[in-house]
């Protein structure tokens, strides 16, 4: 239980479904420095304020679950080396798997409890012996591309009591229950910072380089504050002599520590052919060795028509139909086929 208007109508569902259910609410990041709000209290409070108020109002018990050493090993020491590395990562995936369907699962079972449910806009079924991850019935708030990584043993723990409604729904649910989040406003930032820009949170480790902005030609047009802190597509956050049509990070190059940038319709920021390793297959093993599907390179993204040709079950080839822009390594593709989630991997 977040703290948010997901999770509390999640627990809401399920205690009037007659479930035995017991809230648990995650601390995963908090350090004096790091991670305290503009009133001066720890991240987590407001929120585990509002989570104490849900679980009062539905009259169960709420463990608070102290998660911040997983965190920094499994999840912020990837993040960190991922963008020192040039590459753009998304935590929230593992923060699912790795923590909430990991730590939390394991922590979750060995105190005796069944079921692990969440507030994600996604379902879970069992069809033939395996367990299939869906797609939400809200396909535009749909969750399952965070979800991807989860595999059959997770799943088989699983449940998304809100998968089968709307955010609009869930909305009316929340102020039919009468739960204090009703209107609470949805939280954007990433899973373990909050709302703070990923520029001032990297700065905490990292040191950015200066180095030179290069356009696709060549030619030197400014100077960049450290490759690190920019991302494939991104338009702004350079400096930039002469011109005044805007300009989009095109690609770095990591051994020169160079930025290129292009106009919105250089070449190098499209793609057709993308090359996925670490492949998941939630499944256990992929369709085919050469099948046609779905698939979204970030959450949201409109689900384009593709072919994939597997090399071996941890690394695929995508070719798309239609041209990609901004694709970004270590970002995440995730397929789809019939409304089914069918795994993801790493954009290498």
């Amino acid at each position: 239980m977040s703290g948010g208007v997901d999770s509390s109508v999640a627990a809401a569902l399920l205690v009037r479904q007659g479930y035995d259910v017991t809230g648990a609410f995650m601390i995963n990041y908090d350090t004096a420095d790091e991670a305290i709000t503009t009133d001066g209290e720890s991240c987590w409070i407001p929120e585990y304020r509002d989570a104490l108020r849900v679980a009062a109002r539905l009259d169960i018990p709420l463990l608070q679950l102290d998660f911040r050493k997983e965190y920094q090993e499994k999840v912020l020491e990837y993040v960190y080396r991922e963008y020192e590395a040039g590459r753009t990562p998304n935590p929230d995936i593992l923060c699912n798997s790795l923590i909430k369907y990991g730590a939390w699962l394991e922590v979750a079972k060995q105190k005796g409890f069944d079921i692990l449910a969440t507030g994600h806009y996604a379902q879970v079924e069992k069809k033939r012996g395996l367990y299939r991850l869906l797609e939400s019935v809200d396909t535009d708030k749909d969750q399952t591309y965070f979800l991807h990584q989860l595999n059959q043993e997770q799943l088989s723990h699983a449940m998304f009591p809100i998968g089968k409604y709307t955010k609009s729904e869930v909305r009316k649910l929340a102020k039919k229950f009468d739960l204090p989040t009703a209107n609470k406003e949805e939280s954007m930032g990433i899973c373990f910072i909050g709302e703070v820009p990923i520029k001032s949170f990297l700065e905490k480790r990292i040191r950015g380089r200066r180095g030179m902005v290069k356009n696709s030609k060549g030619e030197k047009i400014g100077e960049h504050e450290g490759l690190p802190f920019y991302t494939i597509g991104q338009r702004h956050g350079f400096e930039q002599t002469g011109g005044k049509r805007p300009l989009y990070v095109v690609g770095k190059d990591v051994e020169k520590n160079e930025l290129v940038v292009g106009y919105d319709t250089d070449p190098m920021l499209f793609t057709t052919r993308i090359e996925i390793c670490e492949m998941n297959w939630i499944a256990g093993r992929p369709l085919k060795s050469s099948f046609d599907c779905l698939v979204r390179f970030r959450h949201r993204q409109k689900l384009e028509t593709c072919t994939i040709q597997v090399s071996d079950p941890r690394n695929i080839t995508i070719i798309c139909e239609n041209p990609q822009r901004a694709i970004s390594p270590g970002q995440f593709a995730v397929l789809y086929k019939d409304g089914e989630c069918l795994g993801g991997g790493v954009i290498a």
